[in-house]
């Protein structure tokens, strides 16, 4: 799984823990830390670091040293975004936290949203959610600073996984999420095939088939302000040849 360092205390089934996939994220993560801990003070932290060589593990460390809140699992190599979220839930089911919340680590999603998330799961009106998802794409939610491309893109990802697997949400692709650890911790995460940007349908797509039950609270995404993008034309391909083949197993059972 890899090394972990800081957190001297243990958790219990109340807490939520918030993840952080980060590789050369030092312009932000001190920022975006800091930001999450005024936003929501009784959450933990962990980041997942992918062996940055700009610094942002030793940061943490040095960080976590300082505050118990936070912790950092380090990775000796690049394994993929999907694989370091699928890291952070483990370690959520592993240390018993009650929900886990996934969100980037390059300033695009801005902390101000946790409490809803995280009220979100309980509604009053309603029974328990499973995912919440920070969505840009119900009434609320929108998106500032990208080119008609990237639009497109995530607009045909969107309607190539509502589809194709079945699924209700709006916002299929977008990371900002709060799951419920339970319902993760009756998935075998280990065989999620996706390794990339398909991991937020997929993860969706196997909740779906175990009776989750989804909600949607809007965000304002922003596009990245420090450091450069990590989604190319080609990632999005791959994310909707990705879906089409869950979308065999959907629909004919291949």
């Amino acid at each position: 799984m890899g090394k972990i360092e800081g957190f001297g205390r243990m958790s219990s089934t109340d807490k939520t823990l918030v993840t952080i996939a980060s590789f050369n994220e030092i312009e932000s993560l001190p920022k975006l830390v800091e930001g999450i801990f005024r936003a929501a003070p009784q959450v933990d932290v962990l980041v997942i670091d992918d062996n940055s060589p700009d610094g942002t593990g030793d940061w943490c460390d040095r960080r976590a040293a300082e505050d118990p809140r936070l912790r950092c699992l380090h990775r000796q190599q690049k394994l993929g975004l999907g694989s370091a979220i699928v890291a952070g839930m483990q370690y959520a089911i592993q240390h018993e936290y009650r929900y886990v919340v996934n969100l980037d680590a390059d300033l695009s999603h801005s902390p101000q949203y946790l409490q809803d998330l995280l009220t979100g799961m309980e509604p009053a009106d309603g029974p328990p959610v499973d995912v919440m998802i920070g969505s840009r794409y119900v009434p609320g939610g929108r998106v500032e600073g990208w080119p008609v491309r990237r639009h497109l893109m995530s607009r045909a990802v969107n309607l190539c996984a509502r589809c194709l697997l079945g699924l209700g949400p709006r916002d299929c692709s977008g990371s900002y999420r709060c799951y419920r650890t339970e319902a993760l911790a009756r998935l075998d995460l280990g065989k999620i095939r996706s390794r990339g940007y398909a991991f937020f349908e997929e993860i969706l797509w196997l909740l779906k088939r175990q009776g989750a039950q989804f909600g949607e609270v809007p965000i304002t995404f922003v596009e990245r302000r420090c450091g450069t993008s990590k989604i190319s034309f080609r990632e999005a391909v791959a994310a909707i040849w990705t879906i089409f083949r869950l979308g065999l197993t959907n629909w004919l059972g291949f």
